[in-house]
């Protein structure tokens, strides 16, 4: 395998994250993506794409110093991966309830001014891409089968919705933009494990 295949982790470790398995919804932006629907109806994402996409997302977000970035993640199952997340880059988190208007609003007093934004999912994270969208800067969104991109400039495909594939997701994302913005050098310089990311 030349470097240009390799995957950022193992193929297995994906599969065993199950960050590929989509739901029994698809939209036509995301069929792309979709690798093949299986018996019981369940779309699969297509592994290649997912890594190829984490990659793209991960160069664009170390065009940003960490704390311009904002990370939202209204569903229960995004809070450790995105603390986490925060945690190794610097980045702002906000896990449960995005208090609306704090990056549109400069009279509030947790008045942010993030320069891109990543959302675990734009419908449930819908009210912090509305700020995003009327403060003009660009919206990162990881998309599952079923979800629409209107609105969204770079779509991640995976599974949006399971604890492991989102803590997956996060580590690989906040490891490879500490390797694009040269903090670390190689996969095993970066400090957090992959296990704490994805426990239950």
């Amino acid at each position: 395998m030349t470097e240009q295949q390799q995957f950022l982790v193992p193929q297995d470790v994906y599969l065993k994250a199950g960050v590929h398995i989509g739901t029994k919804f698809k939209t036509k932006y995301m069929e792309p993506f979709i690798y093949k629907t299986r018996p019981d109806g369940l779309s699969i994402l297509n592994l290649q794409k997912i890594d190829e996409r984490l990659k793209i997302a991960a160069k664009f977000l170390a065009n940003y110093e960490a704390e311009d970035i904002l990370v939202v993640s209204r569903r229960e199952n995004g809070w450790k991966a995105i603390e986490l997340f925060a945690k190794y880059t610097g980045a702002m988190a906000y896990p449960a309830r995005y208090p609306p208007g704090i990056m549109t609003n400069p009279n509030l007093k947790n008045y942010i001014e993030p320069k891109v934004l990543l959302v675990v999912d734009a419908w449930p994270d819908r009210n912090a891409v509305a700020d995003a969208l009327k403060r003009g800067i660009p919206i990162v969104a990881l998309c599952d089968t079923n979800n629409q991109v209107n609105n969204i400039d770079l779509a991640i495909p995976c599974n949006n919705k399971g604890k492991k594939a989102l803590g997956l997701v996060f580590y690989i994302l906040a490891r490879e933009y500490l390797k694009n913005k040269g903090k670390i050098q190689k996969d095993e310089e970066f400090p957090g494990k992959i296990e704490e990311f994805m426990e239950e």
